[in-house]
Formats: C-alpha cells, structure tokens, sequence
C-alpha cells in the first residue's frame, strides 16, 4: 500500500504530540507536515514543549512547522489532515481542507453533531462512516471530515456497547474522575488541582450524554437515529496528569446470571478493527480486572497501548426498577479519548473504502 501524506494540525499541544507520538512508524501514514501558529518557522524540536513518554521521534524533531493553511497543504500534497486544533478556529480550517480534497480526522469539538459528520469510535459503530458519502453529495466535499468523540464519551461507549448489544439498556448514571491533561498543555494551574477536586467541567456533561447518544445510535436512512437512553453524567476534574476513571451505573433490560456471565461478554467483545487488524485498534478492547482495587490510572492507563479500556469492580445490584450493573472503568484520555481515537477513525474509513463497502 502507498503510504497516504499526513499533517497534524495543531502539534504542539498535548494531543497534537499523542499524534506524533501514535503516527510514529505507522505503516501505511507518513506525517510530512506539523503546522502551528507562534511557531511558524521553527524546527518542531525546537518549538514543542514536549511532554510525552519517551523522546521526540527525530523524524519529527527535524521538521519545520507549518501554517494551518488549506491552500498550501492541499497544494502541497497532503492526503489526510489529524487535527489537534482549538475549537475556536477548528471548523473553517477543516472544511476548507475538505473542499480542496484533503481528508480530516479531527479531535475538536466544531461539528460532531452535524448529521453527515460521522462521530466514530471504531468498535462501536464503525458502520456511521458511511455519512462521508453524503458531505460529498450535500456540501459538495471532495475530502471527508470524520470527527472522535469527547474523551469521556469514547472510553464510556466503547464499554456499554456490549452491554447494549447483549442486555439491553434502560438507563446509564456516570460520573467521571477525569485527568488534568484532558484540559491540555496549561489548562489548569496547580493551585486549582492539587489537593483538590473540581466537580464541573464545562460543556463536558452535554457531550457525554448527547455524543453517547449519537454513537450508539443506528444508521437508518442516510443519517443516525440517535440511542433513545437516558444518560445523567457528573463530571469531575482530578488531580491525575492522564487517564479517565469513570463510576458507571447502567440499568439493564435483562439480568444478567451473574458478573463473570458480563465479564465474559465484555472480554470477549471484538469488532471490524480487530477483524481487519487495523494497525491502532488494541486486540482486546475491553479488559476486565477482578482486583477489588482496579482500575488505576497509573497501573491501567496504557493497556492495548492506551487504546483499550479497563474495567473493574463489576457488581450486580437489584432495584425496584429493575436489574442495575455497576462497574469502574479507566481508559487513557489522550490515546483512546483523542489521538488514538481519530488515527482508528481513518483507518476505518480507509478499510472501508478498500473493500468497496462506501
């Protein structure tokens, strides 16, 4: 396969280097650009604060950052865009890319809930990848925008779809631990974090519900029908400098016979990314611990190499509204929660398109 010319737009924040770090030696994408803006110019070794496991990749650290320009990057060659872009100028320079033919896997928030934008998290619904086809149709595209989900959505979906699949859902309670790189580079100063807990993010409880609702949602007609699911979400900010631990109450529509019948299920879960071992997605997505003190951020974060959740403290516990399961789950916030999440995205969509299923 020729390998596909790649930028990370935005890459020196904190998700743009999980994307340098995740694209490293990929086997079919090769970064030939890293843009930014006060950085223009600079040698990227010389303009990040570099602040993942391990050193810059010298491939990298040799390139000269560029500017987020459409123009220059379609003009010059590259296929397929990873953005790590701010919110606040995400949308225009996304969509001019995919005027001009440049294909985005974009992390920001600006347009996951369009309905022709399919909002992917690879195992879960790998099938809503179909939408590209109607931006092309619709806005008259020549590349494709596919967007990740917020962090704690995709590391909650990626657990409760085969809940879903196997008991049925009736309602899910969640409240997030979530870490402080989730905020990026210089999010929060240290006063806010240490010794503390802030118990609101904000925005963040809108997307978890609404996003969830949407990826475990089915394609019906050329667009998703959104999960009919009520889902309540409190979120937290924790001083952990990466992983999100979520506490997660789901009511079920069939009991299960007890929790290693759902340990099971969950531990055998796989889907299209696995079966087509697409080179990001983890051989096993869900791992459950049976410790009663797992998961942990420190301990856990980096299974699958980051791209697969850990789930632990499963208990089964009965209501008056019926059968409830209770669980603790951990999944990395940048790898599996962001870059990680995007890569698997265009693999999927690349998959997808070389076995003419688009």
């Amino acid at each position: 396969m020729d390998r596909v010319r790649a930028a990370v737009l935005g890459g020196t924040g904190l998700v743009g280097q999980r994307f340098i770090q995740l694209l490293d030696g990929h086997p079919f994408i090769e970064v030939t650009h890293i843009t930014g803006r006060s950085s223009v110019g600079k040698l990227y070794g010389e303009a990040v604060d570099w602040r993942m496991e391990g050193s810059i990749p010298e491939w990298a650290r040799e390139t000269r950052v560029s500017p987020s320009d459409p123009e220059l990057l379609a003009r010059e060659g590259v296929e397929v865009a990873f953005s790590a872009l701010p919110a606040s100028i995400a949308a225009d320079i996304e969509v001019e890319l995919a005027k001009r033919g440049v294909d985005v896997a974009s992390n920001a928030r600006p347009m996951r809930m369009e309905p022709d934008v399919p909002l992917l998290n690879g195992e879960v619904n790998h099938s809503h990848v179909r939408l590209a086809r109607l931006q092309g149709e619709t806005r008259g595209w020549r590349g494709v925008i596919l967007k990740n989900p917020n962090c704690s959505t995709a590391i909650l979906t990626l657990y409760l779809k085969p809940v879903l699949d196997e008991y049925g859902l009736e309602r899910v309670m969640v409240t997030t631990l979530q870490a402080i790189s989730g905020a990026g580079l210089r999010g929060l100063p240290a006063m806010y974090m240490v010794d503390n807990l802030v118990p609101h993010i904000s925005g963040e409880e809108w997307k978890i519900e609404n996003e969830s609702r949407k990826i475990l949602g089915n394609l019906d007609g050329g667009k998703v029908k959104h999960l009919d699911l009520e889902i309540t979400a409190t979120a937290t900010r924790v001083p952990v400098v990466d992983g999100h631990t979520e506490v997660v109450y789901t009511r079920l529509s069939r009991r299960p016979e007890g929790v290693e019948e759902v340990a099971k299920v969950l531990e055998e879960f796989k889907s299209a990314p696995q079966e087509w071992s697409l080179p990001t997605a983890p051989d096993k997505p869900l791992v459950v611990r049976r410790m009663e003190d797992r998961p942990q951020p420190r301990l856990d974060r980096l299974e699958g190499d980051g791209m697969s959740v850990v789930v632990g403290r499963l208990s089964l516990v009965d209501s008056r509204d019926g059968p409830w399961l209770r669980s603790v789950i951990l999944g990395h916030n940048t790898i599996r929660g962001a870059a990680g999440a995007a890569i698997l995205a265009y693999e999927v969509y690349k998959a997808y398109q070389d076995k003419g299923l688009l």
